[in-house]
């Protein structure tokens, strides 16, 4: 299965989203991700931005916002504390600033995650 290439525009809007928050970029399925503590929160996957939240939080936000789905990159392949935020969604200031503060929370409390170590 081929993946489709972001919008610019997505990948642009990630990248002043993030300006104020304490994050790293990286990829991610070849992808502008973001992290804290080695965590990943935010992600551009083809059409959709893509961000961590606790359980209640994503159940409450799949609930009240339509478009917003579970994120699951293959078919079959949930990735359960991610949902798809369609552009609909994050392009609204006011309730995308709301989930993004949601997911900034959950994962800054979040134990840091430590990258392993290659074996040679």
């Amino acid at each position: 299965m081929k993946w489709r290439k972001a919008p610019d525009e997505l990948i642009s809007f990630l990248a002043e989203t993030t300006k104020n928050i304490d994050c790293q970029p990286r990829k991610m399925f070849g992808y502008p991700a973001y992290f804290i503590d080695n965590n990943m929160f935010l992600c551009a996957f083809q059409e959709s931005l893509i961000i961590r939240l606790s359980e209640d939080d994503r159940n409450r936000v799949l609930k009240q916002y339509r478009g917003v789905t579970v994120f699951e990159p293959m078919p079959g392949r949930v990735m359960k504390e991610y949902v798809a935020i369609p552009e609909s969604i994050y392009r609204n200031k006011e309730v995308f600033g709301k989930i993004l503060k949601m997911s900034v929370k959950y994962v800054s409390g979040l134990p840091p995650k430590v990258k392993k170590t290659r074996r040679n």
